[in-house]
């Protein structure tokens, strides 16, 4: 077949090919690029695999261009890198692996083309666009690739078990891969995922994580989260979510499967955004719900609290998934907290103060936290649906209202806490903090307006009750 190749592409595989020349060394570019381009797929990345040194080749390469462009050699990885302002290229050496089972570190000897395809983790993956002025532009594809890559599977190369067994990280990857390009796993190569599914083990979290900040971003991330129940490795890496799957019955009365409305819940949101934080508070939301779940005779199943639960659980989840612990735990952690305060909030008692408190409390997440909770909307049952919505459009309406005219969104209080102590001569105290609340919640329930100067007369007014006078103007 013929490839499209984009005129940077096009220029660097002909500078790439007069090297390798130079050198004697074929080179193929491979992987995920070739795959990408017969996909029509965009890609910033190009693998060049040589049959000889990848390091000596990158630096040929780069004594072709005016300026020479650095490169970046990991000899340990037998790699080299040259980052050029359109695409980043990388060389290796074309390489024949075998693997401890006890490691996902391999011992690597040099190898031929056909050695460094073996050891791929897919054949769509596995095919190889000769680069050499001789043969440019041909396909080397001994796993019938091309075949499966129009068929939409995925496959290994070599039989699953040995693939999987030999580097575990491989099978996140294919359901990675499966939900990224929209592809099915062959049943055979399932099979094999579900009988290496404890290899995982050996992989380190960091690389788990890689791979399910990957899924997250697809286009459907249910579909990959699906894929890890069914195949045993959700079990291994993320147990506390395999625990909202199932729906039980008590007396006639049952509760929905939260594991599949989280992940309705997530696509969702991934419908709407791009944001993966957001996209995990999704998938957090109700992550307390095991926890909190209870049966109350004459009413039915209840899971009073499990917002607050949840949101307690974040922290560990992050630090488990090692995700980062920074400002985007915090909104992830306020979200689910406040995950069911926008719905809770109906036409009968959407007061001024309740939206206040509800801009206050979400600040600058607002939006956020708007987005997930329609998408948290996912009844069969349509009049409810409607009605929640109708209800939902008219907060919506009232937080811009309120929002317009108290500017309660990224609130900053008019009076602050080194303001205080100026003005009654306290250090750092309880009366500080005492008056510093009261002069919120006034604000908040609409007794005095956002302003400094109604703020500082209640001031006074509130400290004088706990007995303190100003000591300066």
């Amino acid at each position: 077949m013929s490839f499209e190749f984009t005129h940077t592409e096009l220029a660097l595989f002909k500078v790439v090919a007069q090297a390798a020349k130079k050198l004697n060394t074929p080179a193929f570019a491979v992987g995920g690029f070739v795959r990408d381009k017969i996909l029509n797929r965009p890609t910033k990345d190009i693998d060049i695999v040589c049959v000889g040194d990848g390091l000596l080749l990158a630096q040929e390469v780069a004594k072709c261009f005016q300026p020479h462009p650095p490169v970046s050699l990991f000899k340990t990885f037998g790699t080299a890198q040259i980052k050029f302002p359109e695409v980043e290229v990388e060389f290796v050496g074309a390489r024949k692996e075998s693997y401890a089972r006890e490691s996902r570190k391999p011992t690597v000897v040099p190898g031929t083309i056909e050695d460094d395809q073996n050891r791929r983790d897919f054949t769509v993956n596995a095919l190889a666009i000769d680069i050499s002025e001789e043969n440019f532009g041909a396909l080397v594809d001994p796993f019938n690739g091309l075949d499966d890559i129009h068929q939409k599977i995925l496959k290994t190369p070599l039989a699953p078990e040995q693939t999987f067994s030999d580097d575990p990280l491989r099978m996140m990857r294919a359901i990675r891969f499966a939900t990224q390009l929209n592809f099915t796993i062959t049943p055979e190569t399932f099979k094999g995922i579900q009988q290496m599914a404890d290899r995982i083990s050996i992989v380190s979290q960091e690389r788990i994580t890689d791979e399910l900040q990957k899924i997250m971003m697809t286009t459907t991330p249910s579909k990959g989260w699906y894929l890890l129940k069914e195949s045993g490795l959700l079990a291994h890496i993320f147990p506390v979510l395999l625990q909202l799957e199932g729906a039980e019955t008590l007396d006639g009365i049952g509760h929905k499967d939260n594991f599949s409305h989280t992940l309705q819940v997530l696509d969702n949101v991934a419908a709407n955004s791009e944001d993966v934080w957001l996209r995990w508070a999704a998938l957090l939301h109700d992550i307390a719900k095991p926890r909190t779940k209870k049966f109350e005779p004459g009413f039915g199943w209840t899971f009073h609290g499990h917002e607050v639960v949840g949101a307690r659980m974040v922290p560990k989840i992050f630090t488990q998934l090692k995700l980062p612990l920074n400002e985007k735990m915090k909104m992830v952690q306020k979200l689910v907290a406040l995950h069911l305060r926008p719905i809770s909030v109906t036409k009968d008692n959407i007061t001024d103060s309740a939206i206040r408190r509800l801009l206050f409390d979400a600040g600058e997440d607002i939006d956020h936290l708007m987005l997930l909770c329609a998408a948290d909307i996912t009844s069969k049952n349509k009049n409810k649906v409607r009605r929640y919505l109708q209800d939902f459009e008219m907060v919506k309406l009232r937080l811009q209202e309120v929002e317009e005219k108290d500017k309660i969104r990224n609130w900053q209080p008019p009076i602050t806490g080194e303001y205080i102590m100026q003005i009654f001569g306290l250090s750092p105290s309880k009366e500080v903090g005492i008056i510093k609340d009261a002069i919120r919640e006034a604000i908040l329930d609409g007794i005095i307006p956002n302003e400094y100067e109604s703020a500082h007369a209640f001031m006074i007014q509130e400290a004088a009750k706990i007995g303190l006078r100003p000591t300066a103007n």
